[in-house]
Order: C-alpha cells, then sequence, then structure tokens
C-alpha cells in the first residue's frame, strides 16, 4: 500500500455563541477552525485527522506534507514521527497528521485503534471540561445540570488575576455538588497567549499559595499551575502539596515528558496526540507514566476528530481514569466541537464515553460541513 494523495480543507464553523476560552483571556472565539486532512491510498482505503487552526496560518502545511508523503508506506508510523519531529524543528506542528496513518491501519484491519494498541473496555468515564471562566454561582448551577446529564466529575478554570476569586469558585462548586462529582482545577498556566486582555501569571509561589487555600476541597488534580517548561518549579509543587499535579498538554515529544516524569513534575501525564507526537509517541508516553506508578488523562480539547483520536489512545491505556469532554454552552457544545463529524460524541447516561467500534478512528467526515464551512487548499 502507498499513499497517493493528501487532501486537505481549512475550516471555520461558525459557534451558535461567542465563546471565551480562559486560555485567551479577552478573545471571545466566534469559530471553530480547523485544518483538516485525508490521506488517500492506491487501494482506496483513506485516513482522516485535523489539528487546530487559528486563523489562515496553516495553509502552507498541505504543501509541505505532499512531497513528504507521496508514495509512502502509510503503515510505517515510526518514519512518519521521524518526518514530524523534522517539520517541527522548522516550525510546522504535524503530529496530528499521524492519527490518519493509524486510522488507514485500522481500516485495514477492520478493527478501531483502541484494539491494535493493546484493547480495553471500550467504554472511558468522563469529566466535563469547562471552557470559561465563571462566577462562582454561575458555575454552581453548571455544575448541577452536568450531574444531571450524568457527569460524575467536571473541570473548572480558576484563571482570575486573584486568589480569593479562584477559591470562590471552587468553593460555591463543592457547596453545590457536594461529592457527588469530583473536581478538576485548571490554571492555564502552561503556555500563556499575550495580546488580547489581561492574564494572571502565577510564580511558583502563587501556586503553593493556591494549592494550600484549596487543600480542602478534595480535588481530583489541579492542572496546568506553571509554565510547561519549569520542570524545578513543577517538582517542586509536587512535593509541597497533597492534590495531584497534573500537565503536559502543550508539552512535545518524547524527551520532555521523559524529563517531566524523571524530575517527579506530575501526578497526570497529559499530552495530546494531536499536539505532542501523534498516536504511537503518546503511547509509549503512557508506558513512561505507568513505569513510576502514574495516571495518564490527554488534553483532549481541539475538535471532534482530535476528541475522537485520543479516546481511542486513552481506550487502550489501563491507567487512563478520565477522558476529558469539552463542554461549555452555549458557545461549545458537542454539534459545534464535532462540526465536521456526522455524528457528534456524547456521554452516555451513566457518565462514560463509549469508544467508536468502527475501524480506525471509528468516525466519519461530513463532508457537506466540511465544505460549507471551509476551503479546499
Amino acid at each position: 500500500m502507498k499513499i497517493t494523495a493528501v487532501d486537505a480543507w481549512l475550516t471555520h464553523h461558525d459557534l451558535k455563541a461567542p465563546f471565551r476560552p480562559s486560555w485567551i483571556p479577552g478573545f471571545p472565539q466566534t469559530k471553530n477552525s480547523a485544518l483538516m486532512v485525508r490521506v488517500r491510498t492506491d487501494e482506496g482505503i483513506d485516513g482522516i485527522a485535523a489539528g487546530v487552526a487559528f486563523a489562515d496560518e496553516a495553509k502552507g502545511l498541505p504543501a509541505l506534507l505532499r512531497p513528504f508523503l507521496w508514495g509512502r508506506d502509510p503503515f510505517k508510523v515510526e518514519d512518519f514521527v521521524r518526518i514530524a519531529r523534522s517539520g517541527y524543528f522548522l516550525g510546522y506542528k504535524m503530529w496530528f497528521v499521524e492519527v490518519a496513518l493509524w486510522d488507514i491501519i485500522g481500516k485495514v484491519a477492520g478493527l478501531p485503534i483502541y484494539k491494535l494498541l493493546g484493547g480495553g473496555d471500550g467504554k472511558l468515564p468522563a469529566y466535563a471540561s469547562c471552557g470559561e471562566v465563571k462566577e462562582p454561582e454561575s458555575r454552581a448551577q453548571d455544575a448541577l445540570k452536568l450531574r444531571e446529564m450524568g457527569f460524575k466529575a467536571l473541570k473548572l478554570r480558576i484563571h482570575s488575576m486573584d486568589l480569593k476569586t479562584d477559591v470562590a469558585q471552587v468553593e460555591a462548586v463543592r457547596k453545590a455538588v457536594g461529592d457527588s462529582m469530583e473536581i478538576m482545577v485548571d490554571a492555564n498556566q502552561g503556555w500563556p497567549i499575550h495580546g488580547f486582555g489581561a492574564y494572571p501569571r502565577w510564580t511558583l509561589k502563587r501556586a503553593m499559595q493556591t494549592c494550600y487555600a484549596l487543600e480542602d476541597y478534595n480535588l481530583r488534580w489541579l492542572e496546568e499551575p506553571l509554565y510547561k517548561h519549569d520542570y524545578e518549579g513543577y517538582a517542586r509543587l509536587r512535593d509541597s502539596t497533597s492534590i495531584p499535579i497534573a500537565g503536559g498538554e502543550f508539552n512535545t515529544d518524547l524527551n520532555e515528558f521523559r524529563d517531566m516524569i524523571n524530575m517527579g513534575c506530575l501526578d497526570i501525564v497529559q499530552p495530546d496526540v494531536t499536539l505532542s507526537g501523534g498516536i504511537l509517541t503518546a503511547k509509549k508516553i503512557a508506558a513512561l507514566a505507568e513505569s513510576q506508578n502514574l495516571e495518564f488523562s490527554p488534553h483532549t480539547w481541539t475538535n471532534g476528530l482530535g476528541l475522537a483520536a485520543n479516546i481511542q489512545l486513552m481506550a487502550s491505556c489501563p491507567i487512563c481514569p478520565y477522558c476529558e469532554f469539552p463542554y461549555e454552552e452555549p458557545g461549545w457544545t458537542p454539534e459545534d466541537r464535532d462540526f465536521m463529524l456526522t455524528e457528534p460524541i456524547r456521554i452516555d447516561k451513566d457518565g462514560f464515553v463509549n469508544v467508536p467500534s468502527g475501524p480506525g478512528l471509528g468516525v466519519e467526515l461530513d463532508m457537506k460541513a466540511v465544505e460549507k464551512t471551509g476551503v479546499q487548499l
């Protein structure tokens, strides 16, 4: 089997309402933008994948991909990882394209990717990953609605300028849900985006103060409390608190995760297959985490195809306690998140994500939606 073509579309799906991501303060997001690719082969089997786009910065990537992929065997995933690594050195983030190769491999085998990677139960407990910073009482009401939907856990964004406001949000939600839900909190300090609005920058002392103030709220974890390369700070913070520390969504490739794990930075390791190195690399990272008795719960806040890819990986990892399920009404719903899919990914009444059981990723592109929202490159 050989790769014969790479189709690509840059899409900008209009959200039903503005979404105000905590990680870009001052930027009301109105579109879900993605670079989608379909890798075609001489045997008529295609693989699909998608990367995150901010505006039109991804337009040049398909032209780079085609000469690197044309004529290659899609089963040689290790070879593509080296290609993607070379592209990363040149400033191109093409890790997500590796997912399309696994989609092809799964379709050839007639199996979902997770079964090729070791198998699993076919379902994952999901936590509702909220994306905005809200007032305490508003978020408490949201938590009750999420509980009614079936979620047994949720993640809050504590990205306020002062510590008291962050603590007030956690306190209000814990008071509302009692012990019926697990609560994670995300500080979004790993990769600050400058230029739109004011945002807090946590020092190690601020992170320590926050942990001290939140010790009594029985948090499942604190995520991204420091800059992504502050390994020493992470290790010192982790040693100072009983709250589990999570991170890694924008760290890249094996070496960074090796160092984070070996230096004792994290309790929960969180690569994203579309951002951190692809499915194969993330599976290796999961093995590193397992060797140190850590947990593994990938970041998934990208789009429907990115979520689907991470679900396939998570389902094959016995150390994965939860699947991140991005959800923030009214701007970021399954329909808007997964606009490129024929069916949005949802949770069941018991709060589980059922892993798509079809071959490969187990999901299908809605080509009408893709063509309506984007342009072919």
